[in-house]
Formats: structure tokens, C-alpha cells, sequence
């Protein structure tokens, strides 16, 4: 917490003052009520004293003046304010390894469910993509709003081929932009080659209205190891990081999971499917964002919702002088409120 004013915390010192005083009022009080009163006839008459009760009132006055003494000094916190533009490109592995059903029903089922989840939690604003890989990558769904497109999407999924991370790194910062989005661009002329265009530009609506570009971010779900595809995953986690899209990867599966697939002969075999944790990680890394591991899809589930709220939310720093006046008012009211109550007294 920081203060425009903090030389005004000196009024701090006004609590302890008065917390003396308090107490010093109280000690002659009692010393006079000894001195001039009957003790016994006193204790007769009145059993119980108010005990707590009577202290309460003048405890909650003295964290009125504190509040609004902080108030005075004009706090400021870093809140989480939601956002008001994002583009979000979802990554999703659709390899023949998501068949494995170490994750109830199914890998490719969780992953489908989830993202489903994650997907509605967005705010509406939001644009959201959607790049699915296998063997290749491919743009499913272009970044929009239309959230039944990315729903219709993601229930068409279906599980084959290999895992080409690398290349479906490379092919979700096109999908979003990230480099127009990340670097200014010159004004567009009739005489621009449109070949030279990122595959898909941020629409008008993502246009930062201040100084603070909206976020470009991935959420890239495997469940394997890169198998195939022309580029390495930490090469193309490198070019995410060189325009600022952080890439927050998730590691599907447990290290048991395995999956059935016919050989030459047309035979099936048993072939073991661990996550690549240890390069998902890394990617997440090298962008400055976070890795996660889900062996279940409870644990899915949640780190979607996790998601979310990153996402979804920015930190900036807040003037709050207004909560710490509107605290102190409550506690004045409070404090008089039970003294009335109480004692019949007001304040």
C-alpha cells in the first residue's frame, strides 16, 4: 500500500493518545467509585457489569479514526480490475495419444469439457480462437466473440496422428496476431503486399484505447511429447516471448496413460503416452508464464477456472481513499449504534 500524503499518518499517533486517555478515565473512575460508593450494597445492586460491553463502543471509535486518518493520507493498492479487451487463443492437442483414458472418460473428452467451461467464463468482450494439432496444426475457429462457434468447434474434436507442438505454437501467434498486436505497425498503403499480413489481424475491436495494449495470450493442453513438425517447441516458445504472448501450458494425463494403436500388420499394440512435462514447462518459461499439471480432470477443471481469473483480470494500482473513509463512518455509526442500545447514551 502506498500514500499520496504520508506525512498525514502522523494522525496515527492520535489512537495510542487516546487510548490512554481511555484508560486514564477509566482507572479514576474506578478509584472514585470506591472511595464514594457502598461496595456491597453496589454488588447487590447491580450482579453482572456490562464487562466487554462497555469498552466496545470507544474500541470501534478508535478504529473510526484510524480508518479515516489512512483516508486522509489518500491509500493506494494494487487491485485486480477486470479487463475489458483480451485475445485468448486456445491450443489444444488432438494427437491419437488423447484417446487414453487414464483421465475419465477420456483425455480428448476432459480436455473438451473443460475448455468448454473455460471458454464460458470469459468476459463477452473477449476474443477467443481456437488452433487444434495433430500431426499439423489448424486454425479451428479464428478469433472471436461468437462463443457457440468455439462451442461447435471444440464437440467436433476427434483424436489422431502425432504432435506437432512447435508448429502449433508458430500457428497460434498467427492465429491471434500477436505481431501486429505486439509491435506498432505503418500505416496501411494501397501498394502493401497483403502476403506480407499476419494470417489473421487483431479486429478493430481489440484496438488498445490506451497506452496498455489488451492482452495476446495461448493456453496451449498436450498430453505428449513434440513427435513431428518442422520447428522445435522452445524455438517457437522463443518467438512468443520476442512479441510478449505469454503461453500458459498444461501437461494432460498421468505417466501411466497408454493408448491402443494398430501396427504394419493390423494388430493392435500398447504404447505408453506420458506428458512432456518437463518441456512444458519450459515453454511456459521462456514465455513468463505459468505451467500446470492435470492427471486428473477435476484438477482440469480447475486449472481452466485458475485460468480464468488470470486472465480475465489485470493488476493496476488504485487510489482507495474512498473504502477507508466509508470503514471509518461505519465503525462511528457502529460505535454510537451500541452505545445507544446498550447504555442509553449516544455516542
Amino acid at each position: 500500500m502506498t500514500f499520496a500524503s504520508p506525512e498525514l499518518l502522523v494522525g496515527l499517533l492520535l489512537v495510542p493518545l487516546a487510548v490512554a486517555a481511555y484508560l486514564l478515565v477509566q482507572r479514576r473512575r474506578a478509584r472514585y467509585a470506591v472511595a464514594f460508593t457502598n461496595v456491597d450494597l453496589l454488588a447487590n445492586l447491580v450482579p453482572r457489569t456490562p464487562s466487554w460491553r462497555r469498552h466496545l463502543p470507544s474500541a470501534l471509535y478508535l478504529v473510526a479514526i484510524g480508518a479515516l486518518v489512512l483516508a486522509l493520507a489518500r491509500p493506494s493498492m494494487t487491485l485486480a480490475v477486470p479487463r475489458e479487451e483480451a485475445t485468448i487463443i486456445l491450443t489444444m492437442d488432438v494427437s491419437g495419444s488423447m484417446k487414453a483414458t487414464d483421465v475419465a472418460p477420456s483425455r480428448l473428452a476432459a480436455a473438451q469439457k473443460a475448455a468448454s467451461d473455460f471458454v464460458d467464463q470469459l468476459p463477452d468482450s473477449f476474443q477467443v480462437g481456437l488452433v487444434v494439432f495433430s500431426t499439423t496444426p489448424r486454425v479451428a475457429v479464428s478469433p472471436t466473440t461468437d462463443r457457440v462457434a468455439l462451442h461447435k468447434a471444440l464437440d467436433s474434436l476427434v483424436a489422431e496422428g502425432g504432435t506437432a507442438l512447435g508448429d502449433a505454437i508458430s500457428t497460434s501467434l498467427d492465429a491471434a496476431g500477436a505481431a501486429t498486436a505486439a509491435a506498432p505497425t505503418p500505416d496501411p498503403s494501397p501498394s502493401a503486399d497483403p502476403s506480407a499480413r499476419p494470417s489473421a489481424e487483431p479486429s478493430p475491436s481489440t484496438t488498445p484505447s490506451s497506452d496498455e495494449p489488451p492482452l495476446v495470450a495461448t493456453v496451449l493442453l498436450s498430453d505428449g511429447a513434440n513427435s513431428t513438425g518442422r520447428l522445435e517447441p522452445l524455438d517457437a516458445a522463443g518467438r512468443a516471448a520476442a512479441l510478449g504472448v505469454p503461453i500458459y501450458t498444461i501437461a494432460l494425463g498421468t505417466q501411466d496413460g497408454v493408448v491402443q494403436v494398430p501396427n504394419r500388420q493390423g494388430q493392435l499394440q500398447t504404447l505408453e503416452v506420458p506428458p512432456d512435462t518437463e518441456a512444458l514447462a519450459a515453454i511456459a518459461e521462456t514465455t513468463g508464464a505459468r505451467f500446470f499439471d492435470a492427471p486428473t480432470a477435476e484438477d482440469l477443471a480447475q486449472i481452466y477456472e485458475n485460468l480464468g481469473s488470470r486472465v480475465g483480470f489485470t493488476e493496476e494500482q488504485r487510489e482507495v481513499t474512498q473504502l477507508f473513509a466509508a470503514a471509518g463512518l461505519l465503525f462511528v455509526l457502529a460505535g454510537a449504534g451500541l452505545a445507544a442500545h446498550w447504555f442509553n447514551r449516544f455516542p
